[in-house]
């Protein structure tokens, strides 16, 4: 995790919750319920304006990929599988360390989903018999309705082939920092399923709360030991999960009827 997210507010939401200063019409999304590896998001940064001649870090809403492409990646392949950024060596991965100290963003989502194996589905799955297995998704958000802010980083990568002036010849990508998922009890949890986020899955999105975010998008700040005490986990409690129809597992189904919470899982589920 995290390999899919739902987010549904518009530029104008984020631009009030997170005291955006600049952000474009071009660079508007729809809602998006199904948020898949490489599809475009909407990313908080703080960053100097271009041809502003001012070097003063102003904080935007941008248009990036979601799939991380350091700059000196010979060509794009493998961003999607660079969605997710572990907290423990974020610092130090050659992929992600020069983000890290340099281009942090948050990537505001509603919350994000996560998929249970079903019990009969594990048990051949043990036993080595091919099957794939059927999986009950998870809808995991904050307890109290607010933004879910994941830390992230972002990067720039020339594409050589194309000429300076081609729209597509640089790319804006991102990743998502994850880590180890709580295993305090939820703030709200079905009645009939995980009683933890570590009962879901062993990885989650990292969560700022919103006392981190300035200190995490400051890109004056570059030392290493400063930005991994920004990576501790948020306060437990404060999220809930329920599950979701089995619709979301298909990319191509896209509405908020998505969220909806189920009264019991769809599949059977260890719980």
């Amino acid at each position: 995790m995290c390999g899919r997210y739902a987010a549904s507010r518009g530029p104008e939401d984020l631009a009030g919750i997170f005291e955006v200063e600049k952000w474009e019409p071009e660079e508007t999304l729809e809602p998006d319920y199904n948020v898949a590896p490489t599809k475009e998001v909407h990313v908080v940064l703080d960053r100097p304006l271009k041809d502003a001649g001012d070097d003063r870090p102003v904080r935007q809403l941008r248009r990036l990929r979601w799939g991380l492409v350091p700059s000196w990646s010979k060509t794009p392949e493998g961003a999607a599988r660079m969605i997710n950024a572990r907290a423990e060596t974020v610092h130090e991965k050659p992929s992600y360390r020069r983000a890290f100290a340099a281009r942090r963003c948050t990537v505001p989502a509603d919350g994000y989903y996560e998929w249970v194996t079903g019990t009969q589905e594990r048990e051949l799955e043990v036993e080595g018999r091919r099957k794939r297995p059927r999986k009950q998704p998870y809808f995991v958000t904050p307890a109290d309705g607010s933004v879910f802010a994941m830390a992230g980083l972002y990067e720039f990568w020339r594409d050589r082939t194309l000429p300076d002036d081609h729209p597509r010849a640089w790319w804006a990508t991102c990743s998502v920092i994850t880590t180890e998922a709580e295993r305090t009890p939820l703030a709200v949890a079905p009645a009939d399923g995980p009683r933890s986020l570590a009962d879901i899955h062993p990885r989650m999105p990292l969560m700022l709360t919103p006392d981190r975010w300035d200190a995490w998008l400051d890109p004056s700040r570059t030392d290493a030991d400063g930005l991994r005490e920004l990576l501790a986990p948020p306060p437990p409690g404060l999220m809930r999960a329920y599950p979701v129809s089995t619709a979301v597992s298909n990319v191509r189904n896209n509405g908020p009827e998505l969220l909806k919470e189920l009264p019991a899982p769809e599949e059977g589920t260890l719980f």
